[in-house]
């Protein structure tokens, strides 16, 4: 017959399993003894009407009802907002040979990009202009540009 094959290193390894089992247990048993009695209660969190977690529950009368047809979900709808279409300046820069430049807006005092294609007369720096404004690739630009 063959002889067992529980080596004397394979059953110290059980033997120190077994012990650090019985020591783990042993602590969570203290614990659990030693423990300011916690539950379900001593773990729940209310937050006040400024977003402020609390331990106590919220008074009655501070509710509010709310339906829920009333909560609107995602961006609200924009109403059509009545937006000023001819403005006027004055051309800031212009760059003859690549056919662009900049007008400065009366009001405002911001520039707006331009380009040849937008402008139906000869043109020149700090010429008078009415000007409309539409979104360009790099922000608002002037199109319609006609001289005053």
């Amino acid at each position: 017959m063959g002889r067992s094959q529980e080596t004397f290193s394979k059953k110290e390894k059980e033997k120190k399993k077994l012990k650090k089992r019985k020591e783990k247990e042993l602590k969570k048993q203290e614990r659990k003894e030693n423990s300011e009695g916690g539950g379900l209660d001593n773990m729940i969190a209310y937050v006040d009407e400024f977003g402020n977690i609390t331990d106590t529950p919220p008074e009655e009368q501070k509710k509010t009802k709310v339906k829920a047809e009333n909560i609107e979900l995602g961006v609200p709808k924009r109403e059509k907002e009545e937006m000023q279409t001819d403005f006027t300046g004055q051309v800031a820069f212009y760059n003859d040979s690549k056919g662009f430049g900049f007008i400065r807006e009366d009001n405002s005092g911001e520039k707006y990009f331009f380009h040849i294609n937008n402008v139906n007369f000869e043109i020149q720096e700090n010429d008078k202009v009415s000007f409309e404004l539409a979104r360009g690739r790099k922000g608002m630009d002037a199109v319609n540009v006609q001289k005053i």
